[in-house]
């Protein structure tokens, strides 16, 4: 195994060539808003971000994002992005996450991958059976030729790595969020920085943490340790600071479950969940460590399946007012969304894969994670009819397909 000086060395190559060609594709027109190096343009681990004009901090995307959050100038006259010259099945595919679960690389997956038509995978403890072999396998996804325009963009390779019960591979987290929370600020950010020393050796980029369900008494969060604390205010002193930690180390965190799970009395993988908080609430107390995190420059946010009432009968994924209204217009978030598993009990009432993976897209979900690849090929059907339909506008699908990109752009 090589030395972690020469892994260093090797990485500092990659954010070089990473560099050169943001810089080319700015040069060519393809990039859309400034892209600095360093200083307050810059998120916590150094690499380059975008800063939308009116956004106080850095963010994935800007450009056309102003699409996804409802029209304006942006969403009439797009400016070009990453995204130009995509095909419909290729912009398709920048919406797609496919769950692998022991598969491996099937010929399938690696046809898929070969034709733009999954933009990152989901990894879980089947796909770990020794730390090698789950290096092995990520290496040769990342190795699967792409089309042209999507060769420069690395793979998203996510796992749950919370800590505790949700825990995909070995080494840190070395304890659960609500120990984590209970010990502080400087603890949580210690566990974050050492988490993405974790991952990056096995070649994962994003984590889906962490948790920012405020974790109330006798729901599924608090009685499984997943929430970093019971009160708005401890969530967001210790959650924040593991994901800065997670971002400063090079993996891009994911903050979950948008509005807010910590109500729940069952896991929605499992069983449908209503959250019968007002909307008051919801915004006073759930949705205010999402906030803190936006302000940190999150880079992804994860919706919930759970259905909130105040805000309509649709789980969180599929309601507009949520993802685009509540956590776009009211909070600012111009990361990546992606939805919860849509192969979930919760999702299962309302309707197939094809239906979820439209209905997801409408709302503002700019990533559907699916369980399996049949699913995602569904899904993915789904996109690029309703595409050409005009069912799904071309602005804001755009946009979201500029979001992702930037993304994978800036996880070298």
């Amino acid at each position: 195994m090589a030395s972690i000086d020469a892994m260093e060395r090797a990485k500092a190559r990659r954010r070089r060539v990473a560099l050169a060609t943001l810089a080319g594709l700015a040069a060519l027109g393809f990039a859309a808003g400034a892209v600095t190096g360093s200083g307050p343009g810059s998120d916590p681990g150094g690499r380059p971000s975008v800063r939308c004009p009116e956004q106080r901090t850095p963010a994935v995307g800007c450009g056309d994002d102003r699409a996804a959050a409802g029209g304006g100038a942006a969403a009439s006259t797009p400016r070009p992005t990453l995204a130009a010259g995509l095909t419909p099945a290729q912009l398709a595919g920048e919406r797609i996450v496919v769950g692998l679960g022991g598969t491996g690389l099937t010929p399938e997956l690696r046809g898929a991958i070969h034709a733009g038509k999954v933009a990152g995978v989901v990894l879980f403890e089947a796909d770990f059976p020794s730390r090698r072999t789950g290096r092995e396998l990520i290496d040769a996804l990342q190795a699967v030729p792409r089309p042209p325009r999507l060769r420069r963009f690395p793979l998203l390779v996510m796992t749950d790595q919370e800590g505790g019960q949700v825990k995909r591979v070995s080494g840190a987290p070395h304890v659960p969020a609500a120990m984590m929370g209970a010990e502080g600020a400087g603890f949580a950010h210690h566990e974050g920085r050492a988490t993405a020393r974790n991952l990056r050796s096995l070649g994962v980029n994003v984590d889906l943490a962490p948790v920012l369900d405020v974790a109330r008494p006798g729901g599924v969060i608090a009685a499984t340790e997943r929430g970093f604390g019971a009160t708005r205010a401890q969530v967001a002193a210790t959650a924040v600071p593991f994901a800065t930690g997670l971002q400063d180390g090079g993996v891009a965190a994911t903050a979950k479950h948008f509005p807010g799970l910590g109500a729940a009395t069952e896991n929605t993988d499992f069983e449908a969940q209503r959250i019968d908080l007002s909307k008051a609430e919801l915004r006073d107390v759930d949705e205010a460590p999402y906030r803190a995190y936006i302000n940190a420059g999150g880079r992804l946010v994860m919706l919930s399946t759970a259905i909130y009432p105040a805000f309509g009968n649709r789980p969180a994924a599929f309601n507009r007012r949520i993802v685009t209204g509540e956590l776009r217009r009211r909070l600012g978030f111009r990361g990546v969304t992606i939805t919860d598993s849509l192969g979930s009990a919760a999702v299962a009432e309302f309707g197939g894969q094809r239906e979820a993976a439209v209905d997801g897209a409408a709302a503002g979900d700019d990533l559907l994670l699916f369980d399996d690849l049949p699913s995602a090929l569904a899904g993915h059907q789904a996109l690029v009819k309703q595409l050409a339909k005009g069912g799904l506008k071309r602005p804001p699908f755009l946009a979201a397909v500029n979001r992702v990109l930037r993304l994978r752009a800036s996880l070298f």
